[in-house]
């Protein structure tokens, strides 16, 4: 028999257990995780603790009010015995920090028995600890943000629905973007700010881009990427352009497409800005290969004058406007003006490459204000046949932004997650391994409270 001293030493440890078992621990607290942590924090009430961890103290601390239920502290994830600790005394971790860290924290989550969501693509590390979490119980649950995220889930709603009754799906499409509200800067011909991390839009699209099209597969190499678009008209919204993302090849088998003819993921930009953003690519300025010299003193002229052939007597808006084939007063000159692509002042940094100089140069003009609004635009389409007879369905998801702070992107890629996070810890999803938000389970009482929260899908039948 356990003797006073043992039951304390049991009771003690046991209180420590459930302590841990009711921690939502929080990693990075950046942009995207706005919306996330106001979201737990307010369902903090029933004993839960949130604790958000960041490189940054003054970043958590900003996200934390000192009346909430949450705790800031900083967190480096390059210090391996922070890390373990902390893993090891949480509940249940989501982790918004760059993909890259995603593996390391879920091998630590794995090893202690940790439930982990994020909202970025598998990686093959992450798909690696598979067996091992569903070994242990633990749910590895990727790709809960907006796209990936909200995409799967909504999409995947319609294709069951589609399935349950019978008929064939022959054709999916999907777009997504991030972009400006339409009355949010109306000066700016580009209709477009940084709402998430700008390294990742500056080098958006690299690659080689692979699709389904009516049975033939297609390719679309980096140098033609932003002249291959589609335009889509929005009641409502009016028009946008769409071009294609990296792979959309990969999601056949995870949304079981094997059999359908056209497979078409892609990103929205407003009207005229893909002819623009392919100058850059054409000059070589997303480039991010190698550093460029004498940065220190190079002004924004300067860095588009590097790519251009020399001429003591004609401009550089010349230039340019006659190696890009475009006219001198055109759309496509007018938004590079804009930007200050032409202007003589300092880019402010001391070294980089063509990618990191041309991101830098675009914050000046492309940071939302306090006052900016964004908005997120997702459109699916659907082709089926039911009795053989074609159809389609369309599924649309507008959502605009509060502020800078409190905007639409920190939404749709924040909520998803957190309420995935509530509902494991709650029990209510309970799906060992590593996941993505495909399965009924999931993605049902994910979009349901979404919804609730004015984040809903409207279906069309196109006829």
């Amino acid at each position: 028999m356990p003797n006073k001293l043992d039951k304390s030493f049991i009771l003690v440890a046991l209180d420590i257990h459930l302590d841990h078992m009711k921690t939502i621990l929080v990693l990075g607290a950046g942009r995207s995780a706005t919306s996330l942590i106001t979201y737990l924090l307010g369902h903090a009430s029933d004993g839960w603790k949130v604790r958000i961890g960041d490189y940054s103290l003054e970043s958590a601390r900003e996200k934390c009010p000192p009346q909430s239920s949450g705790e800031a502290f900083q967190f480096d994830i390059h210090n391996e015995s922070q890390r373990e600790q902390e893993i090891a005394r949480a509940g249940i971790v989501i982790s918004m920090l760059p993909a890259r860290f995603h593996p390391l924290v879920a091998t630590l989550c794995v090893q202690h028995s940790v439930n982990l969501v994020t909202a970025s693509y598998v990686s093959d590390e992450m798909r690696a600890l598979d067996a091992d979490a569903r070994k242990k119980g633990v749910t590895l649950l990727n790709e809960c943000g907006l796209d990936p995220g909200i995409d799967h889930m909504s999409a995947m709603k319609v294709i069951d629905k589609i399935r349950h009754a019978g008929s064939q799906l022959i054709g999916f499409e999907t777009f997504t973007g991030g972009l400006l509200a339409p009355d949010a800067d109306q000066e700016n011909p580009w209709e477009y700010k940084f709402t998430w991390n700008p390294r990742n839009v500056v080098l958006a699209g690299q690659g080689i881009v692979k699709f389904i099209q009516e049975e033939k597969s297609k390719y679309i190499p980096y140098h033609r990427l932003f002249r291959r678009t589609e335009q889509v008209h929005i009641p409502g919204y009016g028009y946008f352009e769409g071009y294609a993302n990296r792979d959309s090849l990969k999601y056949l088998d995870v949304y079981g497409l094997r059999d359908i003819k056209t497979m078409y993921r892609g990103t929205f930009r407003r009207p005229g800005f893909c002819r623009a953003w392919n100058i850059f690519v054409q000059l070589g300025a997303t480039d991010d290969t190698y550093e460029m010299e004498a940065v220190g003193d190079m002004t924004h002229r300067d860095f588009i004058n590097s790519f251009l052939s020399y001429n003591p007597s004609d401009s550089v808006e010349l230039k340019l406007a006659h190696y890009m084939g475009v006219d001198l007063d055109g759309p496509e000159m007018y938004r590079l003006k804009w930007a200050g692509m032409f202007d003589d002042t300092k880019i402010g940094l001391d070294n980089g490459t063509p990618a990191q100089l041309l991101e830098h140069i675009l914050k000046k003009k492309w940071t939302l204000k306090e006052e900016d609004k964004d908005m997120i635009v997702m459109w699916h389409k659907f082709i089926y046949l039911e009795n053989g007879v074609q159809k389609e369905i369309n599924s649309t998801l507008i959502a605009v932004g509060d502020d800078s702070r409190s905007t639409a992107m920190s939404k749709t890629v924040g909520l998803p997650a957190g309420i995935a996070a509530r509902l494991i810890m709650e029990g209510k999803i309970d799906q060992p391994g590593v996941q993505i938000p495909i399965k009924k389970e999931i993605y049902d009482p994910i979009l349901q409270e979404l919804a609730e929260l004015g984040f809903n899908m409207t279906e069309q039948q196109v006829n």
